[in-house]
Formats: structure tokens, sequence, C-alpha cells
């Protein structure tokens, strides 16, 4: 079993590290065409939450770009629908990702597809609602270990308003207030990626 890269000790999240990532994302090719996509998508074509079409649309491509598994996609579409989603998506509202991520299919299984929540909303509201995929929890669970950044437990992570919060921390305490949740998430999404999986081709995968 291949030993885990860690982040070396001299380390130090920056400015200009971001800066760094941000010019590296430019690089990824096909995901920056996949994103330039979803802005339309989401912004452009189909902006409200109100109609099941534009519902289904929505969480299909995003479903379909970022391999996260949705296969029963109406259900799920369905379920979005009950959850007021645009008036809550203008007033930031936090649980609302929480919201979404509970779901009961067909078959009567609950299943929590919390990652794909906070995309969903972010694809709404990038300067809102920030990403949580496993790759950014590592991150923010090394800085935790090292420099003590913010106290919380591994579960804050996958409780959306404190997940936002340890980023708020994050960024504060790095001094990163002068970028925003997108900007914040292509660096830590990349740094994650880079140290804590073991075959990185310097491309972004669909999963998160």
């Amino acid at each position: 079993m291949n030993k885990k890269k860690e982040i070396p000790e001299k380390y130090k999240p920056s400015p200009q590290e971001v800066q760094n990532y941000i010019a590296l994302w430019i690089g990824l090719g096909s995901y920056v065409d996949q994103e330039h996509a979803l802005d339309r998508l989401f912004m452009e074509l189909c902006p409200s939450n109100i109609e099941i079409e534009s519902v289904l649309l929505k969480i299909a491509v995003l479903n379909n770009f970022y391999s996260t598994n949705i296969y029963d996609v109406h259900t799920v579409a369905t379920h979005f629908m009950d959850c007021n989603i645009d008036q809550r998506l203008a007033d930031g509202d936090t649980k609302l990702v929480d919201d979404l991520a509970h779901v009961t299919l067909k078959n009567g299984k609950d299943i929590r597809f919390y990652s794909f929540a906070t995309k969903y909303c972010s694809h709404h509201k990038p300067l809102l609602y920030p990403i949580y995929d496993k790759y950014v929890a590592e991150v923010l669970k090394y800085f935790r270990r090292r420099d003590r950044f913010c106290k919380f437990k591994n579960e804050d992570l996958v409780q959306y308003s404190r997940f936002k919060s340890i980023i708020d921390d994050f960024m504060q305490f790095y001094g990163l207030h002068d970028f925003n949740y997108k900007q914040i998430d292509k660096y830590l999404w990349q740094l994650g990626k880079y140290y804590y999986k073991r075959t990185y081709k310097n491309v972004r995968s669909n999963y998160r």
C-alpha cells in the first residue's frame, strides 16, 4: 500500500499560492469547458427551480459531469422541487444544502447526497456557497492539525453551516479574504488532490 503524501511542513497557504493555483486551473482544459457549460446552464438558461424540466436538466448534467452516481434523477429532482430553492438561494440559506442532501429514493432507501447538494447550490450562487468534497476536507483537517487555524470535529465538515464557517476561518487565518469561495475551492481542491490521491495527472477528475 502506497504511503500517503503529506503537505510539506514548510508549506503555508498564502495569497500568492492561491493565485498560483488559479493560474494552474486555467490549464485544466476539458474541465474548464465543463465549468463554463455549467455556468451557462445554471445562470443563464435555467436559473430558476420552478419547473421540473429545468431541475431535471441541471441535476442530470451536474451528475454526468461530476460522475456522482445519482441513478434516480427524477426522485432527486422532485425532492429538490419541494425545498423552495430559489428564495432560499437568494437568502444564502445554509440549511438548504442539508435539506437538499437528504433524499428518500423510490426503493425506500435514505441517501445523503451532501457533496452534490453543495455543488448544486454553488453553481447557482458561487459567491455564497463553497463546495464540499473529500479533497477539500483533507486539506482542512491537515491544517487544523498543523496550524490550529480552527477547532472543529471531522463530522463538522458535513454539517454545511459549520463547514462554511470553517472555510471562513481558513481564509481569515491565512489572509485570503480578497478571494471568493469559488477561487478558494479551486485552490483547496487542487492542493488536496495532489497530496491525497495516489495518482495525479494535473487534471481535475469529475468525481468529487
